[in-house]
């Protein structure tokens, strides 16, 4: 049965990832991969935190999270994720410089964010060595124990996480392994494509969809499709409406706009991060301007700073077609002086990368993950119309299990994970 799944970013890889591996039985040459943007993992899947979480999730989503996050540990060990794409653990931390407030606050409401756990000098004996902080601020260890953890770029880990229960990933390297390992087991890329209409065949099922080359609209061509699958992030009801343009009813999904800074500190490298069991820190405050601050240290001796989100800006076309607002980064850069920079003010800190992604989010603040009834489509389809987008700032997390969800949905087997209050 021909499966075409449109958004090819690490939720879209990850249904193909787990599509194409036991106890699936269809041929991987079989399962299409449509991206529209030129540049591969350009939005969410290259330029979010990378931060997982066990529980650290809604009633809803609390099954989904703990199984995510167990297949994002069985990935790396199995897999080296340490050296591929920077699998470690790290140590939560709040650090409330606002009175009244914690940093962690907005990841604990309604849905929420992940811990990473590995030990660090503190700062006299509260905080990671890297943090700056004011005298009147408070910090607090948020991590507990089997709960976070993080993915990014890496050097050297321990091998063993057979203790290790809150880690982060480099999004970007985990999303690339993720599509080469389903390329090399024979999934069809089509980049940069854009899908434009379904077609049905002689029993009025949906039979292929027509999609057409980016950079020659007059090229198109055909893909068998017997069951369509819609994970293009915060382009979802874009391409939804333009597969489906009779059909009134819209997916509730609207985009938050988030800027990002790479940063690379003398306080933070390599050496920093084999003390101990691992030297990462994941650090949520607060600012004076009214954002929530988000502070990862990576490995490889990179920090992440991110938090300052806008529902405002406008969705562009393709994510390559993204345009960084100056006066944000500028916000973020003058949260990294105060709280990365040297104790005497003094700006040391070396910029890497200005960094602009499109996070999905829905009407419900959980992800949409199933079926579209048939009855809205006003065609049959062999194998179903599925939606799974909307996971906002917890699409790294959440996005093995998502893949794994999916593809047992759509093969009409059991759930890993009781996901029935994420229908759409």
């Amino acid at each position: 049965m021909a499966t075409v799944i449109v958004g090819a970013g690490i939720i879209g890889s990850a249904t193909a990832f787990y599509l194409t591996q036991p106890p699936s039985t269809a041929p991987a040459s079989s399962i299409h991969l449509v991206e529209t943007s030129p540049e591969l993992f350009a939005s969410a899947s290259g330029h979010a935190a990378g931060f997982l979480a066990r529980d650290w999730f809604s009633p809803s989503l609390a099954s989904l999270g703990a199984l995510s996050f167990d297949l994002h540990k069985k990935l790396a060990k199995q897999n080296n994720g340490a050296e591929k794409w920077g699998y470690c653990r790290s140590t939560g931390t709040s650090l409330a410089e606002v009175k009244g407030k914690r940093g962690d606050e907005w990841l604990r409401d309604g849905t929420s964010r992940a811990e990473a756990a590995a030990t660090h000098e503190f700062m006299e004996g509260s905080g990671p060595a890297w943090l700056t902080r004011s005298r009147n601020g408070d910090v607090e260890v948020i991590s507990e124990d089997d709960s976070t953890a993080q993915v990014f770029v890496t050097y050297q880990i321990a091998e063993d996480f057979s203790f290790f229960d809150t880690f982060f990933s480099d999004p970007l390297r985990l999303s690339h392994f993720l599509l080469s390992t389903c390329l090399e087991r024979g999934v069809q890329l089509h980049q940069p494509c854009q899908p434009l209409s379904v077609n049905n065949g002689s029993k009025g099922n949906i039979s292929s969809i027509t999609i057409t080359s980016s950079a020659d609209p007059e090229k198109q061509m055909s893909i068998p499709c017997s069951r369509l699958i819609i994970t293009a992030g915060a382009w979802t009801p874009r391409v939804f409406e333009t597969l489906f343009p009779n059909i009134k009813k819209t997916i509730p999904i609207t985009s938050l706009a988030g800027h990002s800074l790479l940063i690379r500190s003398p306080r933070w490298n390599i050496g920093d991060e084999t003390k101990g069991e691992g030297g990462c820190h994941a650090v949520f405050t607060t600012d004076e301007t009214g954002y929530s601050p988000e502070i990862f240290s990576r490995v490889g001796g990179e920090i992440y700073i991110a938090g300052l989100n806008s529902a405002a800006l406008p969705l562009p076309k393709r994510a390559t077609d993204r345009k960084i607002d100056e006066k944000s980064i500028e916000v973020l850069k003058a949260t990294a002086k105060r709280l990365l920079g040297k104790d005497n003010g003094d700006d040391d800190l070396e910029i890497l990368r200005e960094g602009l992604c499109f996070r999905p989010v829905s009407g419900k603040g959980v992800p949409i993950l199933g079926k579209v009834d048939e009855g809205l489509l006003g065609v049959n389809t062999e194998g179903g119309v599925w939606i799974a987008a909307g996971h906002g700032p917890w699409g790294i997390s959440l996005s093995l299990g998502t893949g794994k969800v999916i593809s047992e949905m759509v093969e009409g087997r059991q759930t890993s994970a009781n996901v029935r209050k994420l229908a759409l």
